[in-house]
């Protein structure tokens, strides 16, 4: 079959899967490897040290190293909700938000399967076994500027694919193929213009002029990938922001007017996150939360952190109802980075009748993080 044409029944094939958009590249040294490589050395990478090991940083110069046989890359969005949810008041001091990419399925469950079913329809295509490796997120790929050379959007303000068809919210993932096919040859150009609505409304101010941002000031990346505390300059802006942040794309205009028709079931917002109660999940334990959140990508930030923000929230909130659970939390949870949220929410919540097992549990706390959380909280009341 002919390459432009066998291209052309890949796309087709990619739609009956339910992905979007799909364009092909060969795989090739990034254009913009060297920015890359810049904001790792300037350290907004945050604690994600894995994304500098040099096997890493060799793949993203040359994807062919993560499959040898690669010929050709073809790259597929898929759609996730909008999260409209957020935007008609419909939660509570009690309630925490989620990034709507994380109300359904793990995504890289979803897209993995989707992307080998996917290459068992080339091999009747092309008459024989493909050779390929299906790959999403989790791999060392500069995978928003391998979207971009496919033709699929452009690279916004924000660092997220901008799609003038499907806006940004959606997933990039990739399949890696022997078979030799015709790579796109047209970009979309950056229709951001003059508009900094994501640069001012990011509640951290994390976004950099060059089309990336400060991982370390990121929402997204302060309740997800940070392990340990977070800095108290950040509590705040967390405002209810349980597991990532959207912010940046609610504000785009260019989310204006998607529409959720083309999205997968799986990805939909679950009884797990839709109306989550806090204090319900503060009960959670290490084993419960693991159980609960297995198949989504709230698993990624842990039970540790995912409390550790629960916390916060809470704190954030004043919400007195949750001082009894606080307090307990404060003594038991076996993560020291939960004890000293939890210390922290409680004093937030200004009532000084748990004042004496503050002091009782400074007198027994080992931790000293935890020992000057609660000294705060007393030095506070005296």
């Amino acid at each position: 079959m002919d390459s432009v044409v066998l291209s052309g029944e890949i796309k087709r094939i990619a739609k009956k899967f339910g992905f979007v958009d799909a364009g092909i590249i060969e795989p090739h040294r990034p254009e913009h490897y060297d920015v890359f490589n810049s904001w790792l050395a300037d350290g907004h990478a945050g604690g994600m040290n894995y994304l500098g090991t040099q096997y890493a940083l060799d793949c993203r110069e040359n994807p062919a190293m993560l499959f040898p046989d690669c010929q050709s890359i073809i790259v597929v969005l898929a759609r996730y909700s909008s999260p409209a949810f957020y935007t008609n008041g419909d939660l509570d001091n009690s309630s925490g938000k989620v990034a709507a990419y994380a109300w359904g399925e793990d995504y890289h469950l979803v897209l993995i399967e989707k992307l080998n079913q996917m290459a068992k329809e080339l091999g009747g295509l092309t008459g024989r076994s493909v050779k390929n490796r299906a790959v999403t997120d989790s791999v060392p790929l500069l995978e928003r500027e391998m979207a971009y050379d496919a033709g699929l959007g452009w690279i916004g303000k924000n660092s997220c694919l901008i799609s003038p068809l499907h806006g940004s919210y959606t997933f990039i993932a990739e399949l890696m193929t022997d078979i030799p096919l015709k790579a796109e040859t047209s970009r979309v150009p950056d229709r951001c213009g003059t508009c900094r609505r994501c640069i001012d409304a990011c509640p951290t101010h994390c976004i950099l002029p060059n089309h990336t941002i400060a991982a370390e000031r990121c929402l997204a990346y302060l309740t997800i990938e940070h392990r340990g505390h977070i800095p108290d300059e950040f509590r705040p802006a967390m405002n209810q922001w349980v597991f990532g942040c959207d912010i940046c794309q609610m504000v785009c205009p260019w989310n204006r007017d998607v529409d959720d028709v083309c999205i997968d079931h799986l990805f939909l917002i679950t009884d797990n996150v839709s109306g989550l109660n806090l204090i319900n999940e503060l009960s959670l334990t290490v084993e419960e939360f693991q159980s609960k959140y297995h198949r989504s990508p709230i698993h990624r930030a842990k039970w540790s952190g995912y409390l550790r923000n629960i916390c916060l929230i809470l704190g954030n909130q004043r919400y007195l109802p949750a001082l009894g659970s606080l307090v307990n939390l404060m003594r038991s949870a076996p993560d020291a980075t939960v004890r000293a949220a939890a210390a922290w929410a409680v004093g937030q919540l200004a009532d000084s009748s748990c004042k004496g097992d503050l002091e009782d549990m400074l007198g027994h706390e080992q931790d000293q993080t935890v020992r000057e959380e609660i000294a705060r909280v007393l030095e506070f009341w005296r």
